[in-house]
């Protein structure tokens, strides 16, 4: 790893890159039916990090990528992330994302689920243009597999009893599914062998997960400025994340009570009470200790890529994803 990693260094990397990706977004958002395109630009223009489409590029670029396919490939990625976006701030009732209202908030349920549902097929559309029956297997069943994720969430919804395997099976399905897909395809489009493409999987997975339990502590350690949504939503919807689960295995038998409760009714009214017994019963350390072992995972994953300011940035990636306050 560099230094100093910064998220900065990766944008310029591949600054050209990405505007391609913007210029194929905004040409693919185009539809006849004024809402569908006003939905879509206000969430895909909401900011973010647009990591999952710079892990294709990065990727493709690592394995010495000539040609154009990364961008639609990239395009594909974000628009199958921004679907489930939609979707997920419907079935959260979510209110704020990325600092701003979400789309369900601002233009109601029913044009958010249906506007998720249009660019979901418009990366379906796009997926058949590249004409790669491999890619579109592997993107076909990572969006299976994130809508089996989605519907495990919500069985573990306001479940005390959820085991640290059954969130991270949630975390495999609904987060790592994509970063894992978006790496693999990058790998895929540029030529890479068999063996590669599943190291590129793995980094991918490991990434996601990464990433998702530090978004689970910045929930309950997090500026709500700084991430851009509402600190301790996930209480509040009753989500079993990694830190509860562990103050439920470890806990005080007063701290183990306190959490029930508030999973069982999404309470989010003893939020401070909440966040005491995670940090004392040393629940968010355990969490990120677990990320930063799925980041090492990743950056082990890429032993073998040959040396390039391209992997230089996957490594760094891993890095920042555990470093990060939003």
């Amino acid at each position: 790893m560099s230094a100093t990693p910064n998220q900065q260094s990766i944008n310029q990397l591949i600054a050209p890159d990405m505007d391609a990706v913007n210029l194929v977004i905004r040409q693919q958002l185009h539809s006849d039916v004024a809402l569908v395109s006003q939905i879509s630009e206000y969430i895909i223009n909401a900011g973010g990090k647009r990591i999952r489409p710079v892990l294709v590029l990065l990727m493709a670029n690592a394995y010495q990528y000539q040609g154009k396919h990364h961008y639609d490939l990239a395009a594909i990625i974000e628009f199958i992330h921004t679907a489930t976006l939609l979707h997920d701030d419907v079935v959260d009732e979510s209110s704020m994302r990325r600092g701003r209202q979400t789309a369900n908030a601002l233009f109601g349920n029913a044009a958010s689920v249906l506007v998720g549902d249009f660019l979901y097929s418009r990366a379906f559309q796009m997926m058949v243009s590249i004409d790669s029956m491999r890619i579109m297997r592997i993107l076909a069943d990572a969006t299976n597999v994130i809508a089996e994720g989605e519907v495990l969430q919500l069985l573990n919804m306001h479940d005390p009893d959820v085991t640290e395997e059954r969130y991270l099976e949630v975390i495999r399905c609904k987060t790592a599914k994509l970063f894992e897909a978006a790496a693999q395809i990058g790998a895929l489009i540029s030529g890479a062998n068999e063996i590669q493409i599943e190291a590129a999987g793995e980094y991918g997975r490991s990434l996601g997960t990464a990433f998702q339990l530090i978004d689970d502590v910045l929930d309950y350690s997090g500026k709500a400025e700084e991430i851009g949504k509402n600190v301790g939503d996930d209480l509040r919807e009753g989500k079993p994340t990694l830190p509860l689960i562990y103050v439920m295995k470890n806990g005080s038998p007063e701290q183990q009570a306190l959490v029930k409760t508030c999973i069982e009714e999404g309470d989010e009214t003893k939020f401070d009470a909440i966040l005491s017994a995670i940090t004392q019963s040393g629940a968010l350390d355990y969490t990120k200790s677990a990320a930063v072992s799925a980041a090492q995972a990743a950056a082990d994953a890429l032993n073998d890529l040959p040396a390039s300011p391209y992997k230089t940035a996957l490594l760094d990636l891993a890095f920042l994803a555990v470093n990060r306050n939003h």
